[in-house]
This record gives structure tokens, C-alpha cells and sequence, in this order.
């Protein structure tokens, strides 16, 4: 198959839209694995050849049942040696390095050896049903280090980013208007490096893009926006307690990537027993809880697991039983029931058993008390005598929450983290020069060295302008949730600002501006917004600020067995012929669990499925080990692999 018979095959006249990351998977298994079962095939089974790149896509969209599902049996890493098998077909699925041409002896972009050759234009690792990343850990040193563009490291992350960015558009046939954080210096001669990334990155995703204008069926006109950020535009989001499920659970527990290893006790007495869990997607009860907050979340697990045993026959059964035989009919009942019973039972213990964990974390570490304050130092109702109170009072708080405290101090009260004040703080957290070394290296992400050394003293704000107290402003018109629950982060605003066309073209660029059309003429100074169907306006009941309900948009569909769930996208996915346009964010430097959340509220809100990708996502822990290494030489690259067997 060539490529063009290839890129045309999969799209008929009118666009099949899928929610993000199952369009990702499918690619790779209808239209790579089973296109190879056509014609001329030695066997029923097939072998599956990659690289460490194709392994890391391949398990990021795919579980390895599905990939026997399509007739492999067998898995190889390209560099291994293996033994002939001379009576399988062989699919190779790697990138056009020069090292992977010569192992295999073959040279086009993605190829496997059999019946066709096909270029498949996926490079990218979907980690949510709305998100993304370019696999880029060490982007933060390699971008924003004090020396970073000195280093060979620079252009070659760049570019690879830019490349895998450019493939998310041509595996979805999508054509984006790109736009950027422009350079933030009122004089763009005064703009270092660090300034000009967004728009280095845009212009590169550009060019990509150009090439892609050749395949077939792929738009010639705007179908979707790009948004490109870096860190500095929210230097809070990462560091802040998000006190959703989901966040709490990558915060608190100690986990890799989606897995968590949980202990129980052993049923013999022995020393507790450890079973692997995964928190992902295929988890309907994680799907339906992931986005609610901490404490609703653990309200709506018990209320499930009653729901479920008033049910259940089994758990009725038993429930009733009281010592005495049962009889026929019950032990028939629990038979039938049982089954079902003892799948749900376990899966939503599991759940209950994790939230319990969080909640203990949360008391013993007075977790409550520090995120208020967190709180409302954002929203401007907190200043320097709260933050010394809670340090000479908190002795005992983790250095990283005390750490994680002063940077959100220091970015909503610059003007008061400056020469002695700062060193005082410091030792009054009794934090060490390394820690210190972590809110230094905040500014290389913040704007121009040469307007900092026009300012006295040490400053994260470089536009020579006293930052106001509040860094966040109370959002009007949003529906009251659970207490901590407050905090949003900025691209939040920024979204909803650009699809009502009201962000600045000063602040964001774009590459590729569409013609004005009549009615757009009135919108000066503000950049045009793709038209979307409106969202229904509906009266929302007032709810006090201590209302513990949790937001429409995170209270997915659940049966009637209170174990079944659907995400929201799952639900409208018969609505999203009438849903507006795509709409991509990137964020180069680390994206957070909470900017995914907002991207998924928004979807709901806006009407138009809103995509999240980063370099990666990190946890507040991973994101201040890398913060702290930008004024070192080396950043450690020891990414696990995934484990994909």
C-alpha cells in the first residue's frame, strides 16, 4: 500500500470524530496491525518489531490484548537479538533513525516488512482521553537552564518536539491555527532565548505542518486551534495542593506514573500483602471520580458500595444470613450473584481503601490548614503575616510543603521575596540553600535577565512592574463547590478568553491569523474565535460558599449498580458532530493535573473538545526536582521505561 492509498483509507467524505486517544489507538490497530492481515500472509500470527520510541506510543494508546486481538503473538525490541521465524509475517513499527536503517535495513519513516509499506505519522503518547505528551522529561533543562542555548541540546529538543507535536495533526486530519505566548519585553531586542521558546516552538510546528499539506484528504483550510504556552505563563499551578482525587493521588501517594502499589493485610496474619493497581481510563470508577474533589470523592464511594450491597443478591444474602444454613434458594442467589459481586466488591474496596489512605495523609500532614493558606495567598486574602505565622507555628510541616508554600509566596509577593527578606524566610522554614536554589531558578522561567538587573534587588518579575496582591480573581457566574477548591490555573482563563475572542494579540501571536470576515472587524485588538455552537444556557441554584457539591461537569453518569461510569466525553460522543472545532494546548516546561481537568470542564463548558499536551506531566514533587536543577550541569534521564510486556 503506498502512502498516499494509506493516508486516503482511512478517512471517507465526511470526518469520523472520535474522542482523542481512542483515534490513537485505533490508528495503530486497525489501520497498521489489521491492514496486515490482507492477502499473501504466511501465518495466522504476526511479529511486532519496535524501537524505544514506537514502544513508548504503542503502550501509551494500546494494552497488549489488544494488540493479540489483532493476530500478534509476539513482541521483539528491535535491537535484540532473536531467533528466525521464517513462517510469520513481520511488522515493523520504528523510527527513520540512522541507527534503526541499519539494524533492519530499510529506510522510510515508519515501515513494516510484509505486504506494504506505510508511513503512519505517529509520534506522539497519549497519557488521557484529552492529553498528551512529546516524552520530553529533561525539556526544562535542556530549554530554560541558565546556559541552554549555548548547549547542542537546545535546537535538537526543540525540533523533536515540534516534530511530535506536527503528527497529532496529521493523525487527525487537522489543519490548526497556531498561536503563541509572544515575547513578554515592551523592546523585542531585549529578549533572551528564554523569551523567544513559545514562538521558536510555533514557527517549527509550522513548518512541519506545510509538509503535511500533501497528503490527501489532509484540510487545506484552518479546521482547529494550537495554543502554545511555557511555564511561565502559571508558576503556582504546579506547586499548589489540587485537592482533587486524581491529584491527591499522585501527590500524596508514592506512585509510577498511573501505577500504585497497595498493601493490605495478609489473610493468613503474615506481613501485608501488595497487589499492583493501575488508575487509568479502563477503571470506570476512577473515570468517574478522578475529577471530584477529595472529600466527595470519599462521600460518593460509600454511598456507591451501599447502594451496591442493597443490590446485589449476594451482598443481600449475606447481609441476612446471621449465623444460621442457607437454603437452596439462597445459595442459588448468591451463585448467580456472585460473580459480579466479588468484581465489584474488589474494585470499589480498592477505591475506598485509597481515598482512606489519602485522608489519613491529609490529617497527619495538616494538609487542610496549609491549602487554605495556599489558597488564599492566590486569591489575595493572605499576605507575609499569615505565611510567618504558619512557619513558626508549623515547625513540623515537610520541608517540600514549606518549600512549596514560599514559591507561591514568591510568585504572588515578588516586591517582599527580595535580598535579606528572602534568606530570612528561608530560615525561618529551616529550609536549606538548595531548596533556596529552587525559588532562585523561578525566574529563569519568568521573563528578560537584562530588565532584572534594571530592578533593585532579586525579583520574579521582570517587567519592572509591582505584581498586585492577587494573583487570582474569584471567577463570577461559577457554580459553589467543596471547600480548597477555589484555586484554577491561568490557561483556565486563557481558553475561555480565546474562544470568546478576546485575547490579546499583544500578549499571543499567531502564525496564521485568518481573514477577518464583516462581523469580525469590531473585534480590534483581540484575536479572532473560531465560532462554536453555543453552549444551553441553564438557571443554576445559588449554592453558599460552604455548599460540598461537586460541579456538574465532574459528576459523570453512573448506574444503577454504583460501579458502572462514563466519562463526559463518552457521553456526548452522539453530540460531537455538532461540537465546535479542536481545540490544542500545549505547555512546554510540564503541564499539571489540574490544567488537565480544567481542559476536560471546558469540553463540557465550551462545547468543543479541548486537548491538553505538555513535554510531560509532573507532579509537584518531579516538577521542583527539575526546577532545582536548572543551575546544575546535568539533569538525571532516568525516565522509567513503560512496562509494556
Amino acid at each position: 500500500m503506498s502512502l498516499s492509498d494509506s493516508e486516503s483509507s482511512s478517512h471517507g467524505s465526511e470526518k469520523e470524530y472520535k474522542v482523542f486517544r481512542q483515534f490513537s489507538r485505533d490508528r495503530l490497530l486497525y489501520e497498521m496491525l489489521g491492514c496486515s492481515t490482507s492477502g499473501g500472509s504466511k501465518s495466522a500470527w504476526k511479529v511486532l518489531i519496535m524501537d524505544k520510541v514506537t514502544v513508548k506510543v504503542m503502550s501509551h494508546s494500546c494494552k497488549m490484548a489488544d494488540i493479540t486481538d489483532q493476530g500478534v503473538s509476539l513482541v521483539e525490541d528491535l535491537f535484540r537479538r532473536r531467533q528466525p521465524l521464517p513462517s510469520m509475517d513481520a511488522i515493523y513499527f520504528i523510527q527513520p533513525s540512522k541507527e534503526n536503517m541499519q539494524c533492519c535495513h530499510v529506510h522510510i519513516r515508519y515501515v513494516w516488512k510484509g505486504a506494504f509499506i506505510q508511513k503512519m505519522n505517529l509520534e506522539y503518547f497519549p497519557i488521557d482521553s484529552q492529553g498528551f505528551i512529546t516524552d520530553h522529561e529533561t525539556a526544562l533543562e535542556d530549554l530554560f537552564s541558565e546556559e541552554a542555548e549555548k548547549s547542542r541540546r537546545f535546537e535538537v529538543c526543540l525540533n523533536t518536539m515540534a516534530t511530535r507535536i506536527a503528527t497529532v495533526f496529521a493523525s487527525l486530519k487537522e489543519f490548526p491555527i497556531v498561536r503563541y505566548r509572544a515575547v513578554k519585553s515592551q523592546d523585542t531586542s531585549t529578549a533572551t532565548t528564554r523569551d523567544l521558546i513559545p514562538s521558536k516552538l510555533a514557527e517549527a510546528v509550522w513548518n512541519c505542518l506545510l509538509k503535511y499539506k500533501s497528503i490527501p484528504n489532509f484540510p487545506q483550510t484552518e479546521t482547529c486551534e494550537l495554543f502554545i504556552l511555557d511555564r511561565s505563563v502559571d508558576q503556582i499551578a504546579p506547586v499548589i495542593h489540587e485537592w482533587t482525587y486524581d491529584a491527591m493521588c499522585h501527590d500524596l501517594l508514592d506512585m509510577e506514573g498511573n501505577k500504585y502499589m497497595l498493601e493490605f493485610p495478609s489473610k493468613s496474619g503474615g506481613p501485608p500483602e501488595k497487589k499492583e493497581v493501575l488508575l487509568e481510563d479502563h477503571d470506570p470508577v476512577w473515570l468517574e471520580l478522578r475529577h471530584a474533589h477529595i472529600a466527595d470523592a470519599s462521600e460518593r464511594l460509600h454511598d456507591k458500595m451501599t447502594t451496591f450491597k442493597s443490590r446485589n443478591k449476594a451482598a443481600q444474602v449475606q447481609s441476612s444470613r446471621d449465623g444460621g444454613e442457607l437454603s437452596t434458594r439462597d445459595m442459588q442467589k448468591i451463585v448467580q450473584a456472585l460473580p459480579q459481586y466479588n468484581e465489584i466488591v474488589e474494585k470499589l474496596s480498592l477505591h475506598v481503601e485509597i481515598a482512606g489512605t489519602i485522608n489519613k495523609l491529609i490529617r497527619e500532614m495538616g494538609l487542610r490548614e496549609l491549602g487554605q493558606l495556599e489558597q488564599d495567598l492566590v486569591f489575595g486574602d493572605a499576605g507575609a503575616k499569615d505565611v510567618i505565622n504558619f512557619l513558626r507555628t508549623k515547625q513540623d510541616a515537610s520541608s517540600e510543603n514549606k518549600l512549596r508554600l514560599l514559591m507561591i509566596y514568591a510568585s504572588v509577593y515578588p516586591d517582599r521575596f527580595e535580598g535579606d527578606k528572602a534568606s530570612k524566610l528561608m530560615q525561618l522554614a529551616r529550609l536549606s540553600p538548595e531548596d533556596m536554589k529552587v525559588v532562585n531558578n523561578m525566574q529563569l522561567l519568568g521573563g528578560s535577565s537584562k530588565i532584572k538587573k534594571e530592578t533593585t534587588g532579586f525579583s520574579l518579575k521582570f517587567d519592572g512592574q509591582k505584581k498586585k496582591q492577587a494573583e487570582r480573581k474569584d471567577r463570577t457566574g461559577e457554580e459553589e463547590t467543596w471547600q480548597l477548591f477555589r484555586f484554577y490555573p491561568m490557561i483556565e482563563e486563557l481558553i475561555e478568553n480565546l474562544s470568546k475572542g478576546e485575547l490579546s494579540k499583544n500578549d499571543y501571536a499567531c502564525i496564521n491569523e485568518p481573514k477577518p470576515t464583516v462581523q469580525d472587524k469590531s473585534q480590534s485588538g483581540s484575536m479572532r474565535a473560531i465560532p462554536t455552537p453555543a453552549a444551553p444556557t441553564e438557571k443554576r441554584p445559588a449554592y453558599s460558599k460552604r455548599s460540598r457539591r461537586t460541579a456538574m461537569w465532574a459528576r459523570p453518569h453512573s448506574s444503577d449498580d454504583g460501579y458502572s461510569s462514563d466519562s463526559v466525553l463518552k457521553n456526548a460522543a452522539a453530540d460531537f458532530k455538532r461540537m465546535g472545532q479542536r481545540l490544542f494546548v500545549f505547555i512546554i516546561g510540564g503541564a499539571t493535573r489540574s490544567e488537565l481537568r480544567v481542559c476536560h470542564k471546558l469540553t463540557a463548558k465550551l462545547k468543543r473538545e479541548v486537548v491538553l499536551g505538555s513535554s510531560s506531566f509532573d507532579d509537584p514533587p518531579q516538577y521542583i526536582t527539575k526546577l532545582k536543577l536548572l543551575s546544575e550541569k546535568d539533569l538525571s534521564k532516568g525516565a522509567p521505561q513503560p512496562n509494556f510486556w
